[in-house]
């Protein structure tokens, strides 16, 4: 499709918060904030139902202190005001992209954000609002995968979107075997059969059992994710069906 329009209704975008440090270390990075609202921005101006779920991993990981002897319970709370806070920062350069947004949080702190509830974020979605969702599912012990798939299913996404800084899904780490296969389709089970890292069980799981596809794709590409909606086949697309 070359006229803008998107093969799509409404997606789910899960980005890392990794994704939002850039070239950086740790924190965010301000340039690469503003280039990945603008692509968002751009998307929504489409008329696409836009919800994101973003991590926390560029400010804290609970279950990496946890290892070291901090309560697991503790630190993936932590670890969900991490999301809040990458949350908070992508609202505001999202409304300084002239796009409208709200932050549900599943974790009640009404100064900053609203709560989190299915009918909110749906009406959120039917107003033209980006509609990002934090804290995770609100509760310690799973990861920011499956709260996106959570979330997708709940706002009736057509498609959920993983970000990540790899083209797609590989047979092994391409980073460290330059033979790794890339599959530009496979299937939920083949991901879980083969612990190809695709997303947690957990989140592929949800996905499959609800026919959510999941495409897995590089956000570091500018404009990638434009061309995705418009229907380029970009990164590895994950179905529930059999692949041909």
């Amino acid at each position: 499709m070359t006229d803008g329009s998107s093969t799509y209704r409404r997606i789910l975008l899960k980005l890392s918060g990794e994704a939002l440090m850039g070239d950086a270390d740790f924190g965010i990075d301000p340039a690469m904030l503003e280039r990945l609202a603008g692509e968002v921005a751009e998307v929504a101006s489409r008329g696409v139902g836009v919800a994101m779920v973003i991590g926390g991993g560029n400010i804290f990981r609970g279950a990496g202190l946890a290892g070291g002897g901090m309560d697991r319970v503790t630190g993936d709370h932590m670890g969900m005001l991490a999301t809040v806070i990458n949350s908070l920062a992508m609202r505001d350069a999202l409304e300084r992209a002239g796009v409208a947004a709200r932050v549900l949080s599943a974790l009640g702190m009404d100064a900053v954000c609203e709560p989190y509830a299915r009918y909110r974020a749906v009406e959120h979605l039917k107003q033209g609002r980006v509609v990002i969702c934090a804290a995770g599912t609100g509760n310690p012990f799973f990861t920011t995968d499956s709260a996106a798939s959570l979330r997708a299913i709940e706002v009736d996404a057509d498609l959920l979107i993983k970000a990540t800084k790899v083209d797609g899904v590989y047979s092994d780490d391409p980073a460290r075997n330059p033979d790794a296969v890339f599959y530009p389709r496979i299937t939920f089970d083949q991901a879980l059969d083969q612990r190809l890292g695709v997303m947690d069980a957990t989140a592929l799981v949800l996905c499959r059992d609800h026919g959510l596809p999941l495409r897995v794709m590089n956000i570091y590409h500018p404009g990638a994710l434009g061309r995705l909606l418009e229907g380029e086949e970009i990164g590895t697309l994950v179905t529930s069906g059999e692949n041909k």
